[in-house]
């Protein structure tokens, strides 16, 4: 007979029951409760209306401002190189000096030249005013006067002949301090101390004005009708230009554009526009490729997520969006454009809306969540 029986028979029905009762209690306690589901966290961030730049991008070229190939103009004996490669240097600032002697000498030659030619001026004006003395008294034939007056003019011719040889000395002697006629920095130097140069030497270096740098960059026919298009139709609105430099980072000097070129090139079908950039501290050189983006100054307030918001399945692109009572909820949306990792949404949220940035992978429609902020949230204008 089993124990539980023979206790029964043993000892009533009562403890029998009062065992069995006790046995279901444990039984319940040693199952415990249910454990209750914790909502999983997110991140999320509100659409925001921000202000975003129209534009487009171009592939451009730095261009100096201004460039100045620096040569020789007599020929001489280089004495003196008085620059450092790559410095900066005002206008007029001497950058060689040839050899002045033979120069200074010329200058005296003609000096002389002058002197003597004056000389015999002086003595011309002294006879043909005896002459005329003579002359008027008839004691001098008209013959000799208007010789002596001859003799004066050929001296005056004379004087003025050695004026003009001794300024063209003077200007020889000054050509051997070579300078340069624009402010700038100066290039690398193609002779050095002690070479012959002449006009033939070729450049003996370059001096670029970079504080201010050219930037141009060809814009298609197309693009260039709806751009004038639009200005007509909504106003003229102000423009700046934005450079990408060759690294990858936006320049932080914006730019202006200056001169659209009044011919097409008809290879490309496009037109050539420059703009006009600071270059304050030297980091756009002559000959760089740039990117170019050409964008309003003021942009327009459109409602903006970030990028890593936007998902896509078969029906469109959508977000998680979380509700007011913190359940997720799946909305369609349009997206105008996406620039800078964020996305222009031009239909179907509205601002304030909280979109789930991370975590989405780990919850669906309908379900509780726990939101938390993103640490990086949306801040300041839209930028290419």
């Amino acid at each position: 007979m089993p124990r539980l029986i023979r206790l029964a028979c043993g000892y009533g029905l009562p403890l029998a029951l009062a065992l069995l009762v006790a046995g279901c209690k444990d039984t319940k306690e040693g199952a415990g409760a249910p454990a209750q589901d914790v909502a999983p966290v997110v991140m999320v961030v509100p659409a925001q209306m921000r202000p975003v730049s129209e534009g487009s991008e171009f592939v451009g070229r730095v261009e100096a401002m201004e460039r100045v190939d620096i040569r020789a103009r007599i020929t001489g004996f280089l004495t003196e190189k008085v620059f450092t490669e790559g410095q900066k240097v005002a206008a007029g600032d001497v950058l060689f000096r040839i050899e002045p002697e033979p120069f200074e000498a010329q200058v005296a030659a003609r000096q002389a030249q002058l002197e003597g030619a004056q000389a015999t001026l002086n003595n011309a004006d002294l006879q043909v005013a005896r002459g005329q003395e003579l002359f008027r008294t008839n004691n001098l034939p008209r013959a000799t006067l208007d010789q002596r007056i001859a003799d004066q003019q050929l001296a005056a011719a004379q004087v003025s002949a050695a004026k003009a040889a001794l300024d063209q000395a003077n200007i020889q002697l000054g050509y051997t301090r070579i300078t340069t006629p624009i402010a700038g920095r100066v290039g690398r130097s193609a002779v050095n101390v002690g070479n012959v140069v002449s006009p033939d030497s070729g450049i003996l270096t370059t001096v670029v004005k970079d504080d201010v740098v050219k930037v141009l960059f060809p814009v298609s026919q197309r693009l260039l009708i709806d751009m004038k298009r639009d200005a007509a139709k909504n106003g003229a609105r102000p423009l700046q230009i934005r450079l990408r430099l060759p690294d990858g980072s936006l320049y932080d000097q914006p730019g202006r554009l200056s001169f659209i070129n009044v011919t097409a090139d008809a290879s490309t079908d496009s037109t050539l526009v420059q703009a006009e950039v600071p270059n304050p501290d030297g980091l756009l050189t002559a000959g760089q490729v740039v990117g170019v983006r050409v964008e309003e100054e003021k942009g327009k307030d459109v409602l903006v997520i970030p990028q890593s918001a936007l998902q896509l399945d078969q029906a469109g692109t959508f977000v998680l969006v979380v509700g007011a009572d913190n359940k997720v909820a799946q909305t369609f949306v349009k997206v105008g454009s996406t620039r800078g990792g964020q996305a222009v949404i031009t239909e179907g949220l509205a601002p304030g809306a909280l979109v789930i940035t991370e975590g989405a992978q780990r919850v669906r429609p309908g379900l509780p969540v726990t939101p938390k902020p993103a640490p990086t949230p949306l801040d300041g204008p839209v930028k290419g």
